[in-house]
């Protein structure tokens, strides 16, 4: 039996699939191979991070997140040799690039928050041309058209606002980068059985480098994302949602990065003492300040480790993220 019989490689099925198993697993290898690099090149220069939750004082390469983004465009860009992409995947590229652009530089100087979220915001700007829908659709209740204000305010803003609380809901080993993929791999999941997919492959290609760079930044990591890490994959989140349209069964995946947020500004609002880390005791559980911030909600009230308080955050954003996958409709 040929190859081509067993294949049908004229099936646009096939095609798609051929397309999806590329553009993630190329970007999946290459990081894979290529952060060991990175690693060692970030540590020969000197650009490391405190591990604040380790007993002994721990460096580690930071401003990791560079590698992410690099790997995912020039795989992106190799896969155009073989396949032809919509227009809406090179603009998403384009915006995500930006937002790592500017995390770049967020860990070079300060240019102060304000300026950053102003000049963010305009950033997401390319993708309102692509946006799928200009209405808030909500279940058994119907549809809310909003036109103009949906395109000009919430577009750019569901880039901004995820981008920002990504690199919130972070400081555990491996915390970020794990949440960050449970919500990629869902709403990747959630436009396959939309049979929705071709406007995402560039953010396919940054979900497999991301799933890469997991690896060697969960417990104990072996590298920090930085803020160009963080920012380049809240974009790419919100990118996503804002092109399928997938407003509503986003915000359901982000429910626990948005109540963290919310125990921010309650902490902001009460002016409680300023504690950006706990520390690991004796026994290897943490010891945190106060239960102001999620990831702090369970090592304030047990006795639990790191990795084990990171897998909690892991498990209620799976939670939420299969609510958002089988939410009916495609909204």
């Amino acid at each position: 039996m040929s190859v081509n019989t067993m294949l049908d490689i004229e099936s646009p099925t096939v095609v798609f699939g051929l397309i999806l198993i590329s553009s993630f697993l190329l970007p999946f290898i290459a990081a894979y191979i290529s952060i060991p690099y990175f690693i060692r090149k970030l540590t020969e220069r000197k650009i490391l991070a405190k591990d604040y939750y380790k007993r002994r004082i721990t460096m580690v390469p930071d401003r990791g997140g560079i590698a992410i983004l690099l790997v995912a465009m020039v795989s992106f860009s190799l896969n155009t040799l073989f396949f032809k992409f919509s227009t809406t995947n090179y603009v998403a590229l384009i915006v995500v690039a930006l937002f790592g652009l500017f995390g770049i530089l967020d860990d070079m100087i300060d240019i102060g928050r304000v300026t950053k979220l102003l000049l963010m915001y305009y950033c997401s700007y390319p993708l309102i041309q692509y946006a799928t829908t200009t209405a808030f659709t909500f279940p058994s209740i119907g549809s809310f058209e909003l036109g103009i204000l949906y395109l000009q305010f919430i577009v750019p803003t569901f880039v901004l606002v995820a981008s920002n609380l990504v690199n919130m809901h972070s400081g555990f080993n491996g915390l970020a980068s794990g949440l960050s993929v449970i919500v990629l791999i869902s709403l990747i999941i959630r436009s396959f059985l939309l049979d929705d997919v071709e406007n995402i492959f560039a953010i396919v290609s940054i979900t497999g480098a991301t799933l890469a760079y997991f690896l060697y930044d969960r417990y104990p990591s072996k590298i920090f994302w930085g803020n160009v890490g963080s920012l380049t994959i809240g974009a790419a989140i919100g990118a996503i949602v804002v092109i399928q349209g997938f407003v509503i069964s986003g915000f359901i995946m982000l429910i626990p990065h948005t109540i963290n947020f919310l125990m921010y500004v309650y902490w902001r609002i009460k002016k409680f003492p300023i504690a950006k880390f706990g520390k690991e005791r004796e026994d290897g559980t943490l010891e945190v300040p106060n239960p102001l911030t999620l990831k702090w909600v369970l090592p304030y009230y047990y006795r639990v480790t790191e990795k084990q308080a990171t897998w909690a955050m892991y498990a209620l954003t799976g939670f939420f993220c299969l609510l958002g996958i089988f939410l009916p409709g495609s909204f």
